[in-house]
């Protein structure tokens, strides 16, 4: 597992030119996984046919090669398992029943593991059909994250019902978030005992708490997940993601146990390279330069492996793909890194 390059970084090496994936790097950007999650039906659907999220995963590893692959679902299969009446909306994104603080008490986890159990064999089938060099990173939301959704029963722009949830009912909301690192931890052991080499907890909102709640909701529920996970998979890496996190990150990582943390575009240089000096980064890249290429994305590139290549690091972008990323801008992205 180890001489895979990715995972090299997570134990701490150095590697240059580092390794490189992209999040969101099996998505709508790509004409073949168009075409197949057109033939899936629902957004779901595709997420839970094994042979359909297999395929889409391993779109992006053939056409660019890239170092890791990364499982194609979605944060909010947790949700869905507990009932919670998750549906995708065209142009309007996840949507679900909005959950009160008297339901909390009621959620039933007894299904879960067969609810996910698709997603599980799509980890299986991949670690048989990736490369041999190429690291599999399973995933899951992190439970302040999945818990914005289920409280609002949509995204918002900065996620003020689950804010105001946590003010004014935090013994529900601790109640909630501990259920939801159970279940995200057993099913990230499962994730690993299916073939996946790590995986990466993903709180896209982390930077919309203050340093209070980002201590009680977000550090310690990531905590617990670490924590669960490796008393089940001794060693696991982990991967942290708390996007916008700014200033909290070294509380982050020293709070929550992850390997390497994950940055996001606005995350100054400097200070990506004192958290670097107590662990492996990832990132962070801001996807418009992607879009926008030229000199624009020479510069973003250049500036990360000039800052953060002399020590861990994973090259990624500061946040997903996105659909209007031009195919010739990602070959051009991954030439220039591997190129150093």
């Amino acid at each position: 597992m180890h001489e895979r390059k990715l995972m090299r970084v997570l134990a701490g090496e150095t590697v240059y030119p580092p390794p490189i994936w992209l999040m969101r790097q099996a998505g709508r950007y790509l004409p073949e996984y168009r075409e197949t999650r057109a033939r899936a039906g629902g957004f779901l659907d595709l997420c839970y046919n094994p042979d359909l999220a297999t395929e889409v995963t391993l779109q992006p590893i053939r056409r660019f090669g890239f170092d890791a692959s990364i499982l194609f679902s979605d944060i909010l299969v947790i949700p869905d398992a507990l009932r919670r009446n998750v549906r995708f909306v065209q142009g309007e994104g996840p949507q679900m029943d909005p959950i009160a603080p008297h339901e909390i008490a009621n959620l039933d986890p007894g299904n879960a593991e067969t609810h996910l159990a698709p997603v599980i064999a799509t980890v299986a089938r991949l670690r048989a059909e990736l490369p041999d060099e190429t690291t599999l990173i399973g995933f899951c939301g992190a439970p302040w994250t999945v818990a914005t959704y289920m409280i609002a029963g949509h995204g918002t722009p900065d996620q003020a019902p689950a804010r105001r949830f946590g003010y004014q009912h935090p013994e529900a909301m601790d109640e909630l978030l501990a259920l939801l690192a159970e279940m995200s931890a057993d099913y990230l052991v499962r994730q690993l005992q299916a073939g996946a080499d790590c995986v990466q907890i993903f709180d896209s909102w982390a930077g919309v708490l203050d340093e209070l709640s980002f201590e009680r909701f977000s550090i310690g529920p990531t905590r617990r997940i670490v924590e669960r996970v490796r008393a089940s998979v001794p060693g696991a890496r982990i991967i942290g993601f708390p996007k916008g996190a700014g200033p909290l990150l070294p509380a982050y990582r020293a709070g929550t146990g992850v390997d390497a943390v994950g940055l996001d575009w606005s995350v100054p240089f400097r200070f990506a390279a004192e958290l670097q000096k107590t662990g492996p980064v990832q990132g962070n890249l801001d996807p418009l330069r992607l879009i926008a290429g030229g000199r624009a994305l020479d510069e973003g590139i250049d500036a990360i492996l000039q800052h953060l290549g002399g020590g861990p690091l994973v090259f990624n972008l500061g946040h997903g793909i996105t659909p209007d990323a031009p195919i010739a801008h990602v070959e051009h992205l991954i030439e220039r890194v591997r190129r150093g």
